[in-house]
Order: C-alpha cells, then sequence, then structure tokens
C-alpha cells in the first residue's frame, strides 16, 4: 500500500511538472508570434515611413525650384519696373511734345 501511495504521488509529481512544461511551451508559443507580429509591423512601419520621407524629399525639391523660379521672376520684374517711365515723367514728355506740335 505504500509502494502505491509513492507510485501515485510520483505520478501526480510529474503530471504537475508536465502541465507546467506545456502552460510555458505554450506562453513561449505566444510570446514567439507576438514578437514576430511586432516585427513585422515596424517592417511595415519602416518602408512607409521611408516612402514618406521620399515623397516629403521630392516636394522639397519642387517648392525650393519654384521659390528659385518666383524669386528669378520678381527680381526681372523690379529690373523692368525700374526701366519704365512715371505717369509724371509722360506728362512732362507730352507737355513738350505739344509745344513743338504748335
Amino acid at each position: 500500500m505504500a509502494e502505491e501511495v509513492a507510485v501515485s504521488a510520483d505520478q501526480q509529481f510529474f503530471s504537475e511538472v508536465s502541465t507546467r512544461i506545456r502552460d510555458l511551451e505554450e506562453k513561449q508559443r505566444l510570446s514567439k508570434d507576438r514578437i514576430l507580429l511586432i516585427g513585422q509591423s515596424l517592417i511595415d512601419e519602416r518602408a512607409k515611413t521611408f516612402k514618406d520621407i521620399q515623397e516629403m524629399k521630392k516636394d522639397l525639391i519642387r517648392l525650393k525650384e519654384d521659390n528659385t523660379r518666383l524669386k528669378e521672376f520678381v527680381q526681372r520684374m523690379g529690373e523692368q519696373i525700374g526701366n519704365m517711365a512715371r505717369k509724371e515723367e509722360l506728362a512732362i514728355l507730352q507737355r513738350q511734345f505739344d509745344l513743338f506740335r504748335k
């Protein structure tokens, strides 16, 4: 009878150890799956971020080019305005022309 109790206690001990091992293996598997999902999400996010940065760089280059063109346009307009006659100057020339015509 003592033998049966010892065998039963041993079986119960090994059963508990086996259950704990299965639980730990399941936790490890779940952790591994989560890590893989997190890694994949990280890779996807990195690719998206890289694409966004490339788009921003292209936009920045376009904006710089537009800014340069606008600066050149404003500079040319300023030069042309400086070369244009003022209203008062035209009025003086018109009076002189009228004096010569009479």
